[in-house]
């Protein structure tokens, strides 16, 4: 058995009797592996509680410590009381740490924001160093997992915002769902609080032993993360910079320090050794957006960011592709209706100065700088006050703010530039109509000789439909391996289907150019 389907056996052990808990069992685990702590935000009867009990099943005799927080909790309920008996023989304060916080394996404090000053210092070092000074002596925990839980946020300007901090992972857990999951549980007479010890049922096949933990933590260590993955999270970090917030116009800066970077990374490793490989993968980053929101108005908008950024490169691949094979189609159509008014006899626009390749220059209309694409006007209707103008749109050129471009379509919904203004289009032999303005069009002037564009612009030797599906094989290998990470929610399959679907029809609408250019199609 290797080990991710040891993990995976394990997990499906632990969610036996839980109802749509995965994700926060999941990553808990992940959490405990990687050494971090997770902290759970909801209202109370969600089942927080049932998650850190299920985490102290997956090792062998686990101690575990739960505590509820309130204003008037001391340090002695937490981390034990002080030792009358070595106070007395010793002079010495410490504390009688046994069956408290300092000697358990997994800790649950519930409201911990509810804790007081002192509480709150001591964890720091616990959840950052796993250390604990009693007395005289600083001691090592055993601690490898604590679960924080609270229906709140912590209260910005006490101070807690060190703490906040320390939790990697913030689950944002809620009331069951489905219904069918909800009439499991209510149906369900199996009571988690008199359940005869899971911890015997197989616990051989699917627990961890503190040996095996001490081992998988340098395996864990030796996990390299190659430069995609590096690439991967410049382009997450830059985009937190300006996450887009539903229902408003404004961008919200989300800050991550680095302390948190530095332990993504510890758990990006785990995650890749959970999966059997010794190199952090693309799909490893995942269930980060889990780390990086500060603001549960922010979780879905991060997932959709970290989603994006797992296909940035085919999406950038992409769009290279259409690129090229808009440039390839214009120069095809340009010469396809210069040839066919060579074949037609038709000499009227043979003076007119073709501007980069693919323009006619509209005269003394704007500020002098305003063209129309070549085929656009060639195709175009003689002035005729009895018929209908053609339609077109008018609109700034997203690559040069000082030239208006005018199009001519037959459906204007094609248009997709921003800013355009819809027109109406005539033409004669020396003159365009804009809204039935007439504007001559530039000649070449006596002496001036036209560039022919064709001379230094030939279609790509490009096999298009090759390269699309390429990176629609590609595309569709990351998706599959998305949704097999064990850490992945039905959730995040979701998001990801919905986000590759806008993608999938990028791809189209180019496969659609291919045709266009390859036989011509409309």
């Amino acid at each position: 058995m290797n080990i991710k389907q040891r993990i995976q056996l394990l997990l499906s052990e632990m969610n036996r009797g839980v109802y749509e808990k995965e994700a926060e069992i999941g990553l808990s685990l992940l959490a405990a592996l990687a050494g971090e702590s997770i902290l759970l935000l909801g209202p109370p009867g969600v089942a927080k509680s049932m998650v850190a009990r299920r985490l102290k099943e997956a090792f062998v005799g686990a101690r575990a410590f739960e505590y509820l927080m309130s204003r008037f909790s001391t340090p002695d309920e937490i981390f034990g009381p002080v030792s009358i008996s070595r106070l007395k023989e010793s002079d010495k304060y410490e504390r009688a740490i046994e069956g408290y916080l300092p000697t358990a394996d997994v800790v649950f404090l519930d409201e911990i924001w509810k804790a007081g000053p002192a509480i709150q210092n001591t964890l720091l070092t616990v959840i950052n160093e796993k250390l604990f000074r009693n007395g005289d002596r600083e001691l090592r925990l055993p601690l490898k997992l604590l679960v924080a839980a609270s229906n709140e946020l912590p209260t910005q300007g006490e101070g807690l915002e060190a703490l906040w901090d320390r939790f990697l992972i913030r689950i944002v857990s809620t009331c069951i769902q489905q219904e069918e999951a909800f009439y499991k549980m209510l149906l369900d007479d199996c009571d988690e609080r008199n359940t005869v010890d899971r911890q015997n049922v197989h616990a051989s096949e699917w627990q961890i032993s503190n040996e095996e933990y001490d081992e998988w933590q340098k395996e864990i260590s030796k996990i390299t993360v190659p430069s995609e993955v590096l690439s991967c999270i410049t382009t997450i970090r830059q985009n937190l910079t300006k996450v887009d917030m539903q229902e408003s116009e404004l961008h919200r800066n989300v800050y991550v320090s680095d302390r948190r970077w530095k332990n993504i990374v510890r758990l990006l490793k785990t995650s890749a050794f959970v999966h059997g490989r010794t190199e952090v993968n693309i799909t490893d980053m995942l269930p980060i957006y889990h780390c990086l929101w500060s603001e549960p108005d922010e979780c879905a908008e991060i997932r959709r960011i970290v989603i994006r950024s797992l296909f940035a490169l085919y999406v950038k691949d992409i769009a290279a592709i259409t690129s090229s094979l808009k440039s390839d189609l214009k120069v095809s159509r340009v010469r396809e209706a210069l040839d066919r008014a060579r074949l037609n006899g038709d000499r009227r626009d043979d003076d007119l100065l073709i501007t980069d390749h693919f323009y006619y220059q509209v005269e003394n209309h704007g500020t002098g700088n305003t063209y129309i694409f070549i085929v656009d006007y060639k195709n175009m209707k003689e002035y005729n006050a009895k018929d209908a103008p053609a339609m077109g749109v008018m609109y700034t050129d997203p690559l040069n703010p000082k030239r208006t471009i005018i199009r001519a379509f037959s459906d204007i919904s094609q248009m997709k530039e921003e800013g355009a203004e819809r027109i109406t289009l005539y033409r004669d032999d020396r003159h365009l109509y804009i809204n039935g303005v007439r504007f001559p069009m530039r000649r070449l002037k006596k002496g001036e000789e036209q560039q022919l564009w064709f001379g230094n612009l030939s279609i790509t030797d490009r096999d298009y439909e090759a390269e699309l599906e390429a990176v629609t094989g590609k595309i569709n290998r990351l998706v599959q391996d998305l949704s097999e990470n064990i850490f992945a929610s039905r959730t995040d399959v979701a998001s990801i289907v919905q986000y590759v679907a806008t993608i999938r029809k990028e791809i189209a609408w180019a496969r659609v150019d291919v045709r266009k250019l390859c036989y011509g199609d409309e």
